[in-house]
């Protein structure tokens, strides 16, 4: 029986690759080291303003990243507050995101 490698972070620095969503609707790609409660500060936070339909809904971005003619915005680092949920981001979405151009 074949053993899963776990994937490794890119910058573990500045904590796990996740994707949040908010009360708010709001979408957001960044790294988190906490992401216990309603309040979650990511790291290098980018906006989700529209996810294309080959994406297949907003898990999809923490699967695949923002592909297709998906519009993300310029990276910052926050504090998101009313946190609806936190998905773990693979290793190729991370790479797909921190390559987004705004178009």
């Amino acid at each position: 029986m074949a053993t899963k490698k776990k994937a490794t972070n890119p910058n573990p620095k500045l904590g796990r690759p996740v994707l949040v969503t908010t009360a708010h609707r709001g979408v957001f790609f960044g790294y988190a080291t906490e992401t216990g409660g309603t309040t979650i500060k990511l790291q290098r936070a980018r906006n989700t303003l529209y996810w294309d339909a080959a994406c297949k809904g907003f898990l999809g971005l923490a699967s695949v990243g923002p592909i297709g003619k998906s519009r993300v915005g310029p990276p910052a680092d926050i504090e998101l507050r009313d946190i609806t949920s936190v998905s773990e981001v693979t290793p190729a979405a991370v790479l797909v995101w921190e390559s987004a151009p705004w178009a």
